[in-house]
């Protein structure tokens, strides 16, 4: 199956981010922790070029705690500003000011070696789609100030928000980049639900997570549907649609139901905290 997702509205999305990109003193870009690599976007690294960089491993209670904390030692060693958090639950909120205070404390020096005082630092909010900017901002906010959603491309344009005195923040639209050098890449971006389903064969992704699953984390399956040895995937995806009662007219298993459940209930945590990739 081909991963590419690159709709019209990315293009411009992107055209806003350069045009807005000089009034930035900060970057704060969204991950997700279960992808750190893979849902990094490329393009933003080009596009921040001499800005302050934070990096925010979001939806860390959906991933592998042993794995997110050998990714946050991985990107502080390039130099990066470095927090894993659940937005939804505020888990890991409560470090940001200090962690973009530390992040700006070159530009704020030199605004008070100048004379300005409370002058905001001015933070572009950015990241691939579905990976949770919105709800990172409106729980950091503590108030709703963005649209959010689990459908990727929610954010259609460019949103300033004044947080405080210190900190004003620019929401964007998530974008993904126009060709994914590798497959893999895009395929791990489909399991979390960054590529919208509707331009996938769900059950063909569903096979290719049980693969994952059973090379990675053999148990992943017994407590949400009693499946204790992973066979090949077919076999595994039956017994889903089994214990979900997936059924077409008659007997017939609907293993295109069956393979939404599994795609839905990994993407939202409830088989066990997974993560797709480890740092090398």
């Amino acid at each position: 199956m081909n991963y590419q997702w690159y709709p019209g509205h990315m293009t411009k999305a992107k055209r806003m981010m350069e045009e807005n990109i000089k009034l930035i003193d900060l970057v704060i870009e969204l991950v997700d922790a279960r992808i750190p690599l893979s849902s990094k976007n490329p393009d933003i690294d080009t596009l921040s070029k001499n800005k302050a960089r934070i990096i925010l491993l979001n939806k860390a209670d959906l991933a592998d705690p042993a794995c997110t904390e050998l990714w946050k030692q991985y990107f502080e060693e390039k130099n990066y500003h470095v927090l894993s958090l659940n937005s939804k639950t505020s888990d890991g909120m409560k470090a940001i000011n200090g962690i973009v205070q530390d992040a700006c404390k070159e530009k704020i020096e030199r605004d008070r070696r100048r004379g300005i005082q409370n002058r905001p630092v001015r933070a572009m909010v950015v990241g691939i789609p579905n990976v949770g900017k919105s709800t990172f901002i409106n729980s950091f906010a503590k108030k709703a100030c963005a649209k959010t959603g689990n459908k990727p491309g929610v954010t259609k344009g460019k949103q300033w928000i004044r947080l405080s005195k210190t900190l004003e923040l620019l929401d964007t639209p998530g974008i993904l980049w126009p060709k994914f050098e590798e497959q893999e890449v895009g395929k791990k971006l489909a399991f979390i639900g960054s590529i919208n389903d509707e331009i996938l064969n769900i059950q063909d992704l569903a096979l290719e997570l049980l693969d994952y699953l059973k090379a990675n984390y053999p148990n992943a399956l017994q407590a949400r549907y009693e499946i204790a040895e992973m066979t090949d995937g077919v076999t595994v995806l039956s017994q889903i649609a089994e214990f979900r009662k997936c059924y077409k007219k008659g007997d017939e298993l609907d293993l295109d139901k069956a393979a939404s459940f599994l795609l839905d209930d990994f993407r939202s945590g409830r088989i066990m905290r997974i993560s797709l990739e480890r740092p090398e």
